[in-house]
């Protein structure tokens, strides 16, 4: 039986932050609230969540802050972000700052139980396990070999950097379907979770200037908005 999905909510009002414990905790959630960034560290630090509900308005640090350092230090759990703001600009930034979604107080309290099983789900198939090992892919003018780590095109063999080829194959492992950029992280150089930087979307710049005719509209590697990336590809037996 799968365990219960782990949540911490940081907001400052005591009232909102106890009366979201206890809504989360009856719909079968894990839930620890907590009233400022420092408490959130600490708690960080001890466990893994799930997911984080963070008030946009809070003390000395604001919630578009909190948002922007936890994924400068490789925090890759979704953020959904309540603001008592419902100005558009506030959402597009919430968003460009790394959050996952955004909901304006005062809500419904069902449309964030809704909210957060959606970015659950959403999270839990962009960690899914890869489905090909052994199978070619076509997309375009290109054939890969993905169990043999080999890229044609019109029968032409393509030579790709390693970082590129060991990116190319991480995607294909999942054809069709989005991956997080942790997890490709993780099936192209190992569970090195210092790697996890920019640098991913360097090499994904790099292998669509390799294999794109137009990188800046991509057809085959494709961006998936909150997610990661995915390789759109024919998958042949």
């Amino acid at each position: 039986m799968d365990r219960p999905a782990r949540i911490i909510v940081l907001d400052d009002e005591a009232e909102l932050r106890n009366m979201l414990q206890r809504f989360l905790s009856g719909h079968g959630f894990e839930v620890r609230a907590v009233e400022n960034s420092k408490r959130l560290e600490r708690y960080l630090q001890r466990e893994p969540y799930d997911l984080l509900v963070l008030d946009l308005m809070i003390g000395e640090e604001d919630g578009l802050q909190i948002c922007a350092r936890l994924r400068s230090e490789g925090h890759t759990m979704p953020i959904l972000m309540l603001t008592a703001k419902g100005d558009p600009l506030d959402r597009v930034i919430g968003l460009e700052t790394g959050a996952d979604d955004y909901l304006a107080k005062p809500f419904l309290p069902r449309e964030l139980v809704a909210r957060i099983n959606a970015l659950l789900r959403r999270q839990k198939i962009a960690a899914g396990d890869p489905t090909v090992t052994t199978q070619t892919l076509r997309f375009g003018d290109f054939r890969l070999d993905v169990g043999k780590q080999c890229l044609y095109r019109l029968d032409a063999p393509v030579e790709l950097h390693s970082a590129q080829m060991l990116l190319l194959t991480a995607l294909a492992a999942s054809p069709n379907r989005a991956v997080s950029r942790d997890n490709l992280i993780a099936r192209a150089r190992g569970r090195d979770h210092d790697a996890l930087d920019r640098s991913i979307d360097v090499q994904i710049l790099r292998l669509r200037q390799a294999i794109e005719s137009d990188p800046s509209k991509p057809r085959f590697i494709k961006t998936v908005w909150g997610i990661g990336y995915m390789l759109v590809a024919d998958v042949e037996a």
